[in-house]
């Protein structure tokens, strides 16, 4: 697998916001956000390649319950049914990150899928604009990932048109419980998020989900390992 980083931190949103993790982070993906915080991961992506095996031996330094791979798309790797089998194998709390566009047969106790919306669209790139695009919204993987996990559901505001897409997400996928979707700001900055969270938090009370503070940036701002 390509590993950009493994580190260890509070994860900061969602459901387990605050809770100790092991972050594995690969590198690559099949879209091209243009917001992305991790650019090193899709855009310039970068890594060491390791083994299954090199990654355990890695974690072990870490008593630590809850691991998190994220990316990146970390459903890209073949690697990943036999990392999170293994993960799996050890008792870890496995949550995967993913923005729902391919499906794998993982072991994941918390399947955390952040959704694309057209604000994601690299706008001033044509040729990512059209392969983001095409590629950002799969009925049928998502349609899988929430019927084989325990999910949650994370979609990225940037702007207020937005949330006229959510709602039609929303009933596009009724099985969805809305007290499992969480609402949270595009930002990179602490500024950036504390502007938009206001009007979000009205927005989510409107559509029954939640929001999700971004606390990683809060607390340290856009940087690695955290």
């Amino acid at each position: 697998m390509l590993i950009s980083e493994i580190f260890h931190s509070p994860q900061g949103e969602g459901k387990w916001i605050g809770v100790p993790s092991i972050f594995i982070r690969t590198s690559g993906c099949n879209l091209r956000c243009w917001f992305c915080d991790t650019p090193y991961t899709s855009w310039n992506p970068e890594g060491e390649k390791m083994s299954v095996d090199a990654i355990m031996e890695h974690i072990e330094q870490y008593d630590c319950e809850h691991v998190v791979v994220t990316g990146g798309e970390p459903m890209l790797s073949h690697e990943i049914e036999s990392l999170t089998l293994r993960l799996h194998t050890i008792g870890k709390v496995i949550t995967i990150e993913t923005a729902g566009t391919i499906l794998a047969d993982v072991h994941a106790d918390l399947m955390s899928i952040s959704p694309k919306l057209s604000n994601s669209i690299p706008v001033k790139d044509p040729e990512w604009a059209h392969r983001h695009d095409a590629r950002r919204d799969q009925p049928t993987v998502i349609h899988e990932l929430i019927k084989r996990h325990p999910y949650q559901i994370k979609f990225v505001v940037d702007r207020r048109e937005d949330v006229s897409e959510i709602e039609d997400y929303l009933i596009r996928y009724p099985e969805i419980k809305r007290e499992q979707v969480y609402l949270m700001p595009q930002g990179t900055t602490a500024e950036m998020l504390a502007d938009r969270m206001p009007w979000i938090e009205e927005v989510a009370k409107q559509l029954g989900c939640q929001v999700t503070r971004r606390m990683h940036i809060e607390l340290w701002g856009n940087v690695r390992g955290k």
